[in-house]
């Protein structure tokens, strides 16, 4: 176990959570980005991520982390090598819960479970990318002592949405 709180733990996801993550990305994914990604857009991410999909990640990256509530998944994190700031070594990718799941403390445990997992790794720093119109994520990381390092911009079919990386030391 990575990290517990009452009837909560964070550990290494396992083959047989693939459905369970599946479901969790569904559906935090389609509140998190309706009406910043275009539909059809979203749609399609969110329909990439199959069970196969999440099997062939647990198997291959740096670390998938799930977090378990009274014996539920209820959201999970993928961590691992920074991809975008040189100067930064460790990356959060993706952090999600489920969206019943929000707002009573979980994203925090999930967030430390993820700098202490790279920090067992010896990476310096962190490094978050967020969609800047995802108001909740930016009010989350930023509350957590993440600050702005670059802007870039994505395009979602004809929609052009706003990236921000934020950086931690």
């Amino acid at each position: 176990m990575l990290w517990s709180k009452s009837a909560s733990n964070i550990r290494r996801a396992r083959l047989s959570d693939a459905e369970s993550l599946m479901r969790v990305q569904r559906e935090s994914w389609m509140l998190a980005y309706r009406g910043i990604i275009p539909h059809e857009q979203l749609k399609s991410m969110v329909d990439r991520r199959s069970a196969a999909w999440w099997r062939g990640a647990i198997r291959s990256r740096d670390f998938v982390l799930a977090l378990d509530v009274d014996g539920a998944l209820a959201g999970y994190a993928t961590c691992g090598r920074s991809r975008h700031v040189r100067h930064v070594d460790g990356e959060i990718y993706e952090l999600y819960l489920a969206p019943n799941y929000q707002g009573l403390g979980f994203g925090e445990l999930v967030f430390e479970a993820c700098r202490a997992t790279l920090d067992r790794r010896s990476y310096r720093g962190l490094v978050v990318q967020v969609l800047a119109e995802n108001e909740q994520a930016v009010g989350f990381y930023w509350a957590r002592g993440g600050r702005p390092a670059a802007e870039t911009y994505e395009r979602f079919g004809d929609t052009l949405v706003s990236k921000l990386t934020l950086t931690w030391d």
